[in-house]
């Protein structure tokens, strides 16, 4: 919510009468500034408007999320004069993990998130909640087919990494200068076959403990941190 309201997401806040917390003020402080509608409503009508209690008192409407599109990604990149930084997720249908991941490359420096229209969790207000607001900064596309994107984006330079626990390649001991692109596949059972072998490179990350295998969130949080922190590394 408080990410939603300076870009201009939200149309109404709904206040519960007697919420006067620090994040209850400050939502009304942004909601000033943006010019949106404060309305207050005693808390049984606002747990009947949502259909929840858990809400904190403070309830926002904002306009459905949009889905970018993979040019709006490479013209991101492009103005920013970096070099590409992409990630592609291949089956990753968890929202929860859709939204971390959005976060992670948002606040990582990746340009963009692209999946595939029919093996992906819709860009719901789930993903929105778990990416704490990253879906308001950070453009996340579809398309139609992933393996053919992947194609195209080699045909245009782009190096393809992809995430793979068993992989030889220590992603610490990578070289990741030059427009990039990370494929994240899906919980359990990772990249399709397909996928995976249009990828230049499979990375892992090095692993001490007795479970062999992380989050895909996770795993792509660490790998995007590798990825940026070694642009350029020789």
């Amino acid at each position: 919510m408080l990410e939603a309201l300076p870009a201009g997401r939200v149309s109404e806040v709904v206040l519960a009468r007697g919420v006067e917390d620090a994040f209850a003020r400050q939502v009304q402080d942004l909601a000033r500034e943006a010019g949106v509608r404060v309305r207050w409503l005693p808390r049984i009508e606002l747990d009947q408007l949502v259909g929840t209690t858990q809400h904190q008192g403070v309830v926002a409407e904002v306009e459905e999320l949009a889905w970018a599109t993979v040019d709006d990604i490479l013209d991101r990149a492009e103005a920013s004069g970096e070099p590409l930084l992409m990630v592609l997720l291949d089956g990753v249908t968890d929202p929860r993990n859709f939204g971390a991941i959005i976060r992670s490359a948002e606040v990582l420096g990746a340009h963009g998130v692209v999946v595939e229209e029919r093996r992906s969790a819709p860009l719901s207000p789930v993903v929105a909640k778990t990416a704490a607001g990253a879906t308001a900064y950070l453009p996340v596309a579809q398309t139609k087919n992933l393996p053919r994107l992947i194609d195209q984006l080699k045909a245009d330079g782009v190096w393809v990494y992809g995430a793979a626990g068993e992989a030889a390649q220590d992603v610490t001991l990578t070289d990741f200068s030059g427009k990039a692109a990370l494929v994240i596949g899906a919980e359990g059972e990772g990249m399709r076959r397909l996928v995976r072998e249009k990828c230049d490179v499979l990375v892992s990350i090095p692993v001490r403990g007795q479970v062999q295998s992380l989050n895909a969130s996770v795993a792509a949080g660490i790998l995007l941190h590798e990825m940026t922190r070694g642009r350029g590394k020789k």
